[in-house]
């Protein structure tokens, strides 16, 4: 299993898993997000978006809409989405993350924690209000990055790999939502 940047051709897949989970991204773009690749099948296992808010001079980074595929939970995948997003974040200079989740402990094992929705910086109380709309049980968490870490027994099911451009899978017509079958296009362009 390994993590890399999506591609602009997995846009609707994407979009498809977005809603197969019921996630809300009003701001969507590709190039936020990250995918779990399983190295044997070049199957996708599961993704999550950095997101990165300006507020006059102040930045804020939020993880959201972090998922993983149902045949794949309990398999390390979502700890190498979170390491991955925090070593993305570092390298932009990010000491801090937020996210609004509903499912804070399994983030805590990470090292987030929770904290009052009145402390949170602008925009993520608006944030929050609107991820609620989809996920009412939705609280703010913390994350210091130099309280990361992925727990021994997560770490043990993945296996670190440095992503290089001849490995890629080969792309398939799916990716560019193409319906195999039949040779024409899955979703109405608008054209």
């Amino acid at each position: 299993m390994y993590a890399r940047d999506a591609k602009k051709h997995e846009e609707v897949w994407l979009l498809d898993r977005l809603d197969e989970f019921g996630f809300e991204d009003p701001a969507f773009r590709s190039r936020d997000y990250v995918l779990a690749i399983d190295e044997q099948t070049n199957e996708r296992a599961g993704f999550a978006r950095l997101r990165v808010h300006a507020v006059d001079d102040e930045q804020v980074c939020e993880f959201t809409n972090i998922g993983v595929l149902e045949d794949w939970r309990s398999r390390g995948v979502g700890a190498h989405l979170l390491e991955h997003l925090v070593e993305d974040a570092r390298d932009q200079g990010f000491e801090t993350a937020y996210a609004l989740t509903d499912e804070p402990e399994y983030l805590a094992q990470f090292g987030f924690q929770r904290v009052p929705a009145d402390s949170l910086p602008e925009p993520l109380p608006d944030r929050l209000d609107a991820t609620r709309e989809y996920q009412p049980d939705a609280v703010p968490v913390r994350l210091n990055f130099v309280d990361f870490e992925i727990p021994e027994r997560l770490r043990k099911r993945f296996t670190e790999r440095e992503s290089d451009e001849e490995s890629e899978p080969e792309e398939s017509a799916e990716d560019f939502g193409i319906d195999s079958d039949s040779a024409t296009y899955k979703y109405d362009t608008g054209g």
